[in-house]
């Protein structure tokens, strides 16, 4: 299985291709609803993305009422509005982790209606809100790590190491 990525209305694309590239490298789906704030052939979309456009699982939904008849399991809906540490929640395999657009987050209604499944990264006093990339990497991995990275590759290859 894999964990799930969800972006509501994404606005910026280096954004959206920084996420689909940490996606890729933990083996996680995109799900993207829209309408989104680029086109999906977006320049700066692909060059954060890299080369990896063609191996990324994505799936894209007309809005969130499209999204939640296709895809049931457990949401945990990231926003700086919740009472709870996205650390302090214990993640399964396949759960869905759902982050609003850059400029408004998730929308209100949807926070109240799901509070007890609402996480939030720790900041410091004052801080609005951290880059909409690093939230995803920073809840995923957490959830990763929880699940002991699932089969991600854990020992990396240095070449001309000495014996």
């Amino acid at each position: 299985m894999a964990m799930n990525i969800v972006l509501v209305e994404p606005e910026i694309p280096q954004n959206t291709g920084n996420i689909a590239r940490t996606c890729k490298a933990t083996g996680s789906i995109l799900h993207i609803v829209k309408p989104m704030g680029f086109a999906i052939d977006d320049k700066k979309l692909k060059r954060a993305g890299l080369d990896y456009w063609h191996e990324l699982d994505i799936r894209y939904y007309e809005n969130l009422t499209d999204f939640f008849e296709k895809c049931p399991g457990t949401y945990y809906f990231c926003t700086t509005k919740a009472g709870k540490r996205h650390s302090d929640q214990t993640f399964q395999d396949g759960d869905f982790l759902v982050f609003g657009k850059e400029t408004h987050g998730l929308p209100e209604p949807l926070l109240k209606e799901h509070y007890e499944n609402c996480i939030r990264i720790p900041m410091a006093e004052g801080a609005r809100s951290l880059n909409l990339s690093n939230s995803v990497a920073i809840v995923l991995y957490e959830a990763l790590r929880q699940l002991n990275f699932l089969t991600l590759k854990e020992e990396g290859v240095l070449t001309g190491r000495p014996d």
